[in-house]
């Protein structure tokens, strides 16, 4: 399911509020706009959602056929020496990146083959309108190739084995590449990280993280209660500047209102409980807290779901989840958060701008569900324990983790999910430097589901790589995790991102 992030019915309603939705106030755009709850609104069954805009990837082939000059060196390395070479290698790029869009998890839009052979079409390409440029030097001009780079910067992609090798195999240099050694204002676009040589899978992993950073970058995200930071309040004024977030606040009175609205609704209830049914339904989930709380977190799922649609954002956030929600809902967002977040939505806890841009790019780049959790003193050869009462269930974006439902920790009320992850699980995470712009990441493997006297989910991660760098990073923060690694996607996006990236574990 494929609409960024809404279904036709919630599309057809945000069109509608542009027209009327101005002018009614928070509280009456979801009525203008038809937001609508159904049986079918939540279904465990459904596909997880991509929430991201396709990645329109540009392939430019430069070339330049030789003129052939008696007892004279008359051409450049590379198997491009002809219109017939040229031809047929565009349909081996078109072939591949093909293969490559059908293999990707994300959505890629290729667009046709740009031919460069003159300087003046090198500057032509640079204006091409698309989102990744992928270049192929089969031969060529240095000049030209440093001409085709857009501002954002490319790809360049360059034959050895897999096809008629390439001049730029060998003539790829750090006087056009920027280099580790190089100062980060380096005037170059691209770097020696932004080459492959005959790869496509080396190809693909970086699109996915250019897919990340071009759906993260400016994205939407609701901030309901406010926007805050864990132990630095400049977080969320740091998002805005360097990721140009735009953070939409709003408030619990407006919230009050809707939750008293939808208890009142015994159509809305109706699903609530439907929804209920379904979820407990579920092979391996165990009820062990009072019902009607679960009841109340799928109302308040459908509350979150509407404000969403209302603004037009895929990613959530709410403040003082442990504390003014409660009395108002009746219950804790824990499960309501894991929901959005099992659906493809990206929804945290405690409004926590120090985390929630990290979490927002994980999930783009992963497409997969993020756990944003607290972290703990590593120990024992590098064994952290990651605990928060939100976890979501279908870490994988497909199965359902086996699941109690029990109250959430702290209050001992609501609904929270205790998760069981697989043992030997690999995942990775993401554990920022508080809002200085520096990100560690790190990876494991799960060694087990504890049941300590924290957060419900809760797992014992062994880290991997050299762990004793992390004791230097300990802090009393939040961590996000994915199943999988995908620390060299991470650290690929984050200098795009305005990041300085250092991974404990080798990507």
């Amino acid at each position: 399911m494929c609409c960024n992030c809404f279904n036709r019915r919630e599309f057809l309603g945000v069109s509608a509020a542009v027209a009327a939705g101005a002018a009614l106030g928070a509280a009456g755009r979801a009525q203008a706009q038809g937001f609508e709850w159904a049986p079918d609104m939540w279904d465990p069954e459904r596909p997880f959602l991509v929430i991201g805009k396709p990645l329109r990837v540009q392939p430019v082939l430069m070339y330049n056929l030789p003129t052939k000059r008696p007892m004279r060196s008359y051409k450049a390395w590379g198997g491009i020496q002809t219109e017939q070479a040229v031809v047929e290698e565009i349909a081996r790029i078109e072939g591949e990146l093909k293969d490559l869009a059908a293999r990707a998890e994300f959505p890629v839009e290729v667009l046709p083959v740009f031919r460069v052979n003159s300087p003046e079409l090198a500057e032509k390409a640079r204006a091409l309108d698309a989102d990744a440029t992928v270049i192929y030097p089969a031969t060529g001009s240095g000049k030209w190739l440093q001409a085709i780079v857009p501002e954002r910067g490319a790809t360049i992609f360059v034959r050895h084995k897999n096809g008629p090798v390439y001049y730029f195999y060998e003539s790829l240099n750090v006087r056009m590449l920027k280099c580790d050694k190089d100062p980060a204002d380096s005037p170059k676009r691209i770097s020696v990280h932004d080459v492959v040589v005959d790869d496509t899978n080396e190809l693909l992993w970086r699109l996915r993280a250019l897919y990340g950073v071009h759906n993260f970058i400016g994205s939407k995200v609701i901030a309901l209660g406010g926007a805050g930071g864990k132990y630095d309040g400049t977080a969320p004024q740091f998002a805005r500047d360097t990721f140009k977030l735009d953070i939409i606040e709003t408030g619990y009175e407006d919230l009050a209102k809707r939750i008293e609205s939808t208890f009142a609704d015994a159509g809305r209830m109706r699903c609530a409980e439907e929804w209920t049914k379904k979820y407990l339904a579920l092979p391996g989930t165990t009820l062990e807290t009072d019902r009607p709380f679960v009841v109340n977190a799928f109302a308040l799922y459908g509350i979150f779901r509407e404000i969403m649609a209302e603004y037009g954002a895929s990613q959530f956030t709410i403040s003082e989840c442990m504390s003014t929600i409660l009395p108002m809902s009746k219950t804790t967002a824990c499960l309501s958060l894991g929901l959005l977040n099992d659906e493809g939505y990206g929804a945290f806890c405690e409004g926590d701008f120090v985390i929630v841009p990290a979490g927002m790019l994980l999930r783009h780049i992963s497409g997969k569900p993020v756990f944003m959790h607290n972290s703990t003193f590593p120990h024992d050869g590098g064994v952290v324990t990651c605990a928060h009462c939100t976890s979501p269930r279908r870490m994988d974006g497909k199965r359902y983790e086996p699941t109690r439902l029990l109250t959430h920790y702290e209050s001992e009320f609501g609904a929270a999910p205790k998760v069981e992850f697989p043992i030997g699980q690999q995942v990775s995470f993401i554990n920022p430097e508080y809002a200085t712009g520096r990100w560690v990441g790190l990876k494991g493997k799960v060694e087990s589901n504890p049941f300590y006297e924290i957060c419900r989910s809760q797992q014992d991660v062994r880290v991997e790589g050299d762990w004793k760098k992390l004791l230097h990073e300990a802090r009393d923060s939040h961590w996000m995790m994915t199943y999988g690694d995908y620390l060299k996607e991470v650290g690929h996006a984050a200098p795009r991102i305005g990041i300085r990236w250092e991974a404990i574990s080798e990507a």
